[in-house]
């Protein structure tokens, strides 16, 4: 496993910030998996998943590739964590996603679309998928797996917020 952090050559210095970068990072994954494509289009689609439930804990050491045998891949999604907050008309993740840095909402994500390998209309498909789904399906899941009818109530604003759409 080699995490996002060493993809990307930065650290947690200050002055490597500009490196902490989805596009950067999808660069760089299309340079060492096996199957570029399909990495490029999960990475993006995680990177709508993060805007939409604001995740905020969305730096480099969150992201790796890993090798099971002899072929690199990204790995499978991990700590994945909502962010209640009280701005609903602009957000932003910890990692620079489009044209406008780290601005999460769906035009600055489908800004880059072709370093994902995306045309713009499967870019476009993606995000409005990925928004329907997080609308219809949050509350059941967190309920699911066991969050309160209070704290699911305290996290609500965390999902599918309306600056997204902007």
């Amino acid at each position: 496993m080699v995490s996002g952090l060493a993809i990307l050559r930065a650290d947690e210095a200050l002055e490597t910030r500009t490196r902490r970068s989805y596009v950067i990072l999808v660069e760089e994954l299309r340079r060492i998996v096996a199957d570029a494509r399909r990495d490029a289009r999960e990475l993006f689609r995680r990177v709508c998943f993060n805007a939409l439930i604001f995740n905020i804990d969305d730096h480099p050491r969150n992201h790796a590739v890993i090798a099971k045998e002899k072929d690199w891949k990204l790995s499978p999604a991990y700590d994945l964590t909502p962010s209640p907050v009280i701005a609903q008309e602009r957000r932003d993740l910890a990692m620079d996603c489009g044209d406008q840095g780290r601005y999460a909402n769906a035009k600055n994500i489908l800004s880059q679309h072709a370093r994902f390998l995306l045309e713009k209309g499967e870019g476009k498909k993606i995000i409005n998928d990925m928004k329907r789904q997080v609308d219809a399906t949050w509350y059941n899941i967190v309920r699911a797996s066991g969050v309160s009818e209070k704290d699911a109530e305290t996290i609500c604003g965390a999902f599918a917020y309306p600056g997204f759409s902007l």
